[in-house]
């Protein structure tokens, strides 16, 4: 669409096949928007939007992602809270009118199965290196490797005796994160059914880890254990660093776990190939185009849409016919 739409504490602008998110690094913006900076959402990553009033006049256009496309919201689980949603726009309530006429041109724009759960992640995770402070030690993640040194003061003594863990990706299933502002959070890698090795003295793990892990496990709901991950508690685990008040917030752990879990994911079998899917095959309905220009010259009216942008997007709008 190429055209610019600024909220607060962030900005789409829209491109042929996807929208660009920039965040903007204000006092008042969440620190996880600040730590992301931007993202490129394409459309066929999304499975509806919506608009919906928000708080203290203002609107909020949400673009929905599908289950499975992004492993920022996949590492989530549900758990970040409505103010931290990356996919929430907040406008000022005046400028309702434009904020639907850009909701209307998504939905133009969404894959036909859109309504289905995508196959693979669309949307790039945040990129290697980095690292944070847990309690119990901290965590490193280099594109290839997550690395757990444990903490003198924080580390339980099970975590001692293991010593200092490096994981390969390709030994990893996948990952659980408990949000650190919930009661007893963590992040814990789950292990495939071979049980790693002890990197301080070159035993194995699986006194600790059982005698298998998960082989289908990408994350785990908030309030629970996913099957195959090991009986102890997290503390205990030296598969798993523990939050608490001031390490491992979600600005930095979340990002870290999202990382983590698309390079598990590229580790793993391809799905089998399918035909791929048109996007907006064919001519669209002459009625929705003279509809869409209507609207949009309602927007010129208002003074909403500049005069070159009007031209620009009524030609636009005339050549899909």
């Amino acid at each position: 669409m190429g055209d610019v739409l600024a909220g607060i504490h962030a900005t789409w602008e829209f491109d042929t096949d996807s929208v660009l998110i920039r965040f903007e690094r204000g006092i008042r913006t969440p620190k996880l928007f600040q730590s992301l900076r931007e993202r490129r959402i394409p459309y066929a990553a999304l499975s509806s939007v919506t608009l919906t009033p928000g708080k203290r006049s203002t609107v909020v256009l949400r673009a929905v992602p599908r289950p499975g496309a992004d492993p920022l919201v996949e590492a989530a689980a549900g758990q970040l809270k409505e103010g931290c949603d990356p996919y929430r726009l907040v406008l000022p309530a005046e400028r309702e009118v434009l904020a639907e006429y850009y909701a209307d041109e998504l939905r133009a724009l969404l894959d036909p199965a859109s309504d289905e759960p995508a196959d693979r992640f669309l949307v790039a995770a945040p990129e290697a290196p980095m690292n944070f402070k847990a309690y119990d030690g901290r965590a490193g993640f280099d594109g290839e490797r997550v690395s757990f040194r444990w903490s003198w003061t924080g580390a339980s003594s099970a975590k001692w005796k293991a010593g200092d863990q490096t994981w390969k990706v390709s030994e990893l299933a996948g990952i659980v994160w408990r949000s650190p502002e919930a009661l007893d959070g963590y992040l814990r890698l789950l292990p495939r059914a071979a049980a790693p090795v002890d990197h301080r003295t070159g035993g194995s793990l699986g006194d600790l880890h059982g005698p298998g892990g998960p082989a289908d496990v990408d994350g785990g709901a908030p309030d629970g254990v996913p099957a195959g991950a090991p009986a102890v508690g997290p503390d205990q685990d030296p598969a798993a660093v523990l939050f608490g008040l001031g390490y491992g917030p979600v600005h930095e752990s979340l990002p870290f776990a999202a990382a983590v879990l698309e390079s598990v994911r590229k580790t793993q079998p391809a799905p089998a190939a399918s035909a791929p899917a048109l996007v907006n095959a064919g001519r669209r309905d002459p009625a929705d185009i003279a509809e869409r220009i209507h609207h949009l010259g309602e927007l010129h009216q208002a003074g909403l849409v500049t005069d070159a942008e009007y031209t620009a997007k009524k030609a636009q709008l005339l050549a899909e016919l």
